[in-house]
Protein backbone atom coordinates (compact mmCIF):
# COMPACT_ATOMS: atom_id res chain seq x y z
CA UNK A 1 0.00 0.00 0.00
CA UNK A 2 1.76 3.25 -1.15
CA UNK A 3 2.59 5.78 1.19
CA UNK A 4 0.16 8.97 0.28
CA UNK A 5 1.88 12.29 0.36
CA UNK A 6 0.75 16.48 0.13
CA UNK A 7 3.26 18.53 -0.57
CA UNK A 8 2.88 22.06 0.92
CA UNK A 9 5.83 24.80 0.08
CA UNK A 10 4.80 28.26 -1.86
CA UNK A 11 8.15 27.81 -4.20
CA UNK A 12 6.68 26.42 -6.96
CA UNK A 13 10.02 25.08 -8.15
CA UNK A 14 11.00 23.43 -4.97
CA UNK A 15 7.59 21.90 -4.89
CA UNK A 16 7.44 20.63 -8.46
CA UNK A 17 10.95 19.10 -7.81
CA UNK A 18 9.88 17.58 -4.84
CA UNK A 19 7.06 16.26 -6.52
CA UNK A 20 8.98 14.81 -9.49
CA UNK A 21 11.60 13.38 -7.31
CA UNK A 22 8.70 11.56 -4.98
CA UNK A 23 6.85 10.00 -7.84
CA UNK A 24 10.01 8.19 -9.51
CA UNK A 25 10.20 6.33 -5.52
CA UNK A 26 8.72 2.79 -5.09
CA UNK A 27 5.84 3.00 -2.48
CA UNK A 28 4.79 6.93 -2.63
CA UNK A 29 1.96 8.72 -3.73
CA UNK A 30 1.80 12.83 -4.38
CA UNK A 31 -2.11 13.21 -3.53
CA UNK A 32 -1.95 16.98 -3.45
CA UNK A 33 0.22 20.67 -3.61
CA UNK A 34 -0.44 23.27 -1.94
CA UNK A 35 1.09 26.48 -1.81
CA UNK A 36 0.23 27.83 1.79
CA UNK A 37 -0.50 27.03 5.13
CA UNK A 38 -4.76 27.40 4.60
CA UNK A 39 -4.71 25.17 1.49
CA UNK A 40 -2.44 22.82 3.20
CA UNK A 41 -5.06 22.58 6.57
CA UNK A 42 -8.06 22.69 3.13
CA UNK A 43 -6.16 20.05 1.11
CA UNK A 44 -5.42 17.43 4.75
CA UNK A 45 -9.71 17.72 5.39
CA UNK A 46 -10.56 16.92 1.86
CA UNK A 47 -7.40 14.27 0.59
CA UNK A 48 -6.41 12.35 4.18
CA UNK A 49 -2.88 12.26 3.39
CA UNK A 50 -0.63 9.88 5.62
CA UNK A 51 1.91 12.56 5.60
CA UNK A 52 2.30 15.98 4.74
CA UNK A 53 5.58 17.94 4.01
CA UNK A 54 5.35 21.10 5.20
CA UNK A 55 7.34 24.22 4.59
CA UNK A 56 7.73 26.57 7.80
CA UNK A 57 6.87 29.99 5.89
CA UNK A 58 4.65 30.50 3.73
CA UNK A 59 1.74 33.27 2.93
CA UNK A 60 -2.12 33.00 4.36
CA UNK A 61 -0.79 30.63 7.44
CA UNK A 62 2.52 29.53 7.79
CA UNK A 63 3.52 25.77 8.44
CA UNK A 64 3.49 26.12 12.37
CA UNK A 65 -0.27 27.24 12.91
CA UNK A 66 -1.04 25.02 9.88
CA UNK A 67 0.13 21.91 11.54
CA UNK A 68 -1.02 22.99 14.46
CA UNK A 69 -4.91 23.11 12.77
CA UNK A 70 -3.99 19.76 11.56
CA UNK A 71 -3.28 18.07 14.21
CA UNK A 72 -6.06 19.32 16.01
CA UNK A 73 -8.37 18.07 13.23
CA UNK A 74 -7.02 15.05 11.92
CA UNK A 75 -4.31 13.82 14.36
CA UNK A 76 -3.99 10.49 12.36
CA UNK A 77 -1.63 12.40 10.02
CA UNK A 78 1.85 12.53 10.22
CA UNK A 79 3.84 15.90 9.51
CA UNK A 80 7.57 16.64 8.79
CA UNK A 81 8.88 20.08 8.58
CA UNK A 82 11.04 20.65 5.23
CA UNK A 83 12.45 23.76 5.82
CA UNK A 84 15.79 25.87 5.94
CA UNK A 85 15.86 27.15 9.28
CA UNK A 86 17.24 24.90 11.60
CA UNK A 87 16.98 27.93 14.12
CA UNK A 88 15.23 27.03 18.04
CA UNK A 89 12.51 29.31 17.48
CA UNK A 90 11.57 27.70 14.55
CA UNK A 91 12.14 23.82 15.48
CA UNK A 92 10.58 24.10 19.13
CA UNK A 93 7.57 25.56 17.79
CA UNK A 94 6.95 23.25 15.00
CA UNK A 95 7.31 20.27 17.28
CA UNK A 96 5.29 21.45 20.18
CA UNK A 97 2.87 22.27 17.16
CA UNK A 98 2.76 18.33 16.45
CA UNK A 99 5.15 17.85 13.92
CA UNK A 100 6.79 14.22 13.46
CA UNK A 101 10.07 14.94 11.53
CA UNK A 102 11.86 18.18 11.55
CA UNK A 103 14.21 18.38 8.38
CA UNK A 104 16.76 20.76 6.08
CA UNK A 105 15.97 21.22 2.36
CA UNK A 106 19.20 20.35 2.02
CA UNK A 107 18.79 16.92 3.01
CA UNK A 108 19.61 13.80 0.27
CA UNK A 109 17.02 12.68 -2.05
CA UNK A 110 17.45 9.17 -0.77
CA UNK A 111 17.38 10.09 3.30
CA UNK A 112 14.35 12.28 2.51
CA UNK A 113 12.35 8.79 1.38
CA UNK A 114 14.10 7.44 4.46
CA UNK A 115 12.73 9.76 6.48
CA UNK A 116 9.22 9.59 5.53
CA UNK A 117 8.96 5.51 5.39
CA UNK A 118 10.15 6.14 9.20
CA UNK A 119 7.88 8.70 10.59
CA UNK A 120 5.18 6.51 9.11
CA UNK A 121 6.01 3.32 11.21
CA UNK A 122 6.32 5.71 13.81
CA UNK A 123 9.73 7.24 14.48
CA UNK A 124 10.49 10.69 15.11
CA UNK A 125 12.94 12.18 12.77
CA UNK A 126 14.94 15.59 13.20
CA UNK A 127 17.70 16.77 11.72
CA UNK A 128 20.86 16.69 13.87
CA UNK A 129 21.16 20.75 13.84
CA UNK A 130 17.47 21.13 14.89
CA UNK A 131 18.31 18.28 17.78
CA UNK A 132 21.01 20.17 19.37
CA UNK A 133 18.69 23.34 19.29
CA UNK A 134 16.11 21.07 21.15
CA UNK A 135 18.37 19.74 24.03
CA UNK A 136 20.30 22.93 24.45
CA UNK A 137 16.84 25.02 24.87
CA UNK A 138 14.97 22.51 26.69
CA UNK A 139 17.34 20.95 29.13
CA UNK A 140 16.57 23.14 31.94
CA UNK A 141 12.96 23.59 31.80
CA UNK A 142 10.77 21.79 34.35
CA UNK A 143 7.73 19.77 33.71
CA UNK A 144 4.20 19.89 35.07
CA UNK A 145 4.68 16.53 34.53
CA UNK A 146 7.32 15.61 35.79
CA UNK A 147 6.02 13.13 38.82
CA UNK A 148 4.55 10.73 36.69
CA UNK A 149 7.91 9.70 36.21
CA UNK A 150 7.19 7.35 38.88
CA UNK A 151 4.49 5.55 37.44
CA UNK A 152 7.19 4.16 34.90
CA UNK A 153 8.82 1.19 35.26
CA UNK A 154 12.58 1.03 35.48
CA UNK A 155 12.43 -1.36 31.88
CA UNK A 156 10.29 1.46 30.86
CA UNK A 157 12.46 4.35 32.06
CA UNK A 158 14.95 2.80 30.08
CA UNK A 159 13.81 2.98 27.40
CA UNK A 160 12.30 6.31 27.29
CA UNK A 161 15.99 7.52 27.84
CA UNK A 162 16.82 6.07 24.75
CA UNK A 163 13.99 7.66 22.49
CA UNK A 164 15.53 10.87 23.85
CA UNK A 165 18.86 9.41 22.20
CA UNK A 166 16.96 9.30 19.01
CA UNK A 167 17.02 5.59 18.65
CA UNK A 168 14.69 3.65 16.68
CA UNK A 169 12.89 0.53 17.93
CA UNK A 170 15.29 -1.70 16.85
CA UNK A 171 18.29 0.40 18.31
CA UNK A 172 16.73 0.56 21.57
CA UNK A 173 16.16 -3.48 21.16
CA UNK A 174 19.75 -3.73 20.85
CA UNK A 175 20.76 -1.74 23.55
CA UNK A 176 18.66 -3.36 26.01
CA UNK A 177 19.11 -6.93 24.79
CA UNK A 178 15.16 -7.23 24.30
CA UNK A 179 12.82 -7.89 21.40
CA UNK A 180 11.43 -4.91 19.06
CA UNK A 181 7.47 -6.42 19.91
CA UNK A 182 8.96 -5.80 23.92
CA UNK A 183 10.22 -2.11 22.68
CA UNK A 184 6.81 -1.23 21.15
CA UNK A 185 4.66 -2.60 24.66
CA UNK A 186 7.01 -0.53 26.42
CA UNK A 187 6.96 2.55 24.35
CA UNK A 188 2.97 1.98 24.40
CA UNK A 189 3.08 1.88 27.93
CA UNK A 190 4.89 4.62 28.69
CA UNK A 191 3.39 7.10 26.22
CA UNK A 192 -0.31 6.41 28.03
CA UNK A 193 1.29 6.85 31.72
CA UNK A 194 3.28 10.18 30.68
CA UNK A 195 0.02 11.59 28.46
CA UNK A 196 2.15 11.94 25.47
CA UNK A 197 1.19 11.40 22.25
CA UNK A 198 4.07 10.16 20.48
CA UNK A 199 7.75 9.29 20.42
CA UNK A 200 9.29 13.13 19.59
CA UNK A 201 6.71 14.42 22.48
CA UNK A 202 8.45 11.35 24.70
CA UNK A 203 12.22 13.03 23.61
CA UNK A 204 11.18 16.37 24.41
CA UNK A 205 9.37 15.26 27.89
CA UNK A 206 12.66 13.18 28.75
CA UNK A 207 15.24 16.34 28.05
CA UNK A 208 13.06 18.71 29.87
CA UNK A 209 13.05 16.63 32.84
CA UNK A 210 16.78 15.67 32.17
CA UNK A 211 16.64 12.14 31.82
CA UNK A 212 19.06 11.75 28.48
CA UNK A 213 22.65 11.53 29.14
Amino acid sequence: MNIRILIADDHHVVRRGLVFFLRTQKGLEIVGEAANGKEAVEMAGSLKPDIILMDLVMPEMDGIEATRMIKKNQPEIKIMMLTSFSDQDHVIPALEAGASGYQLKDIQPDELVASIKKIISGENQLHPKATSHLLASLSNKNNSKKNLIEELTKRELDVLKEIAKGKSNKEIAASLFITEKTVKTHVSNLLAKLELADRTQAALYAVRNQLSD
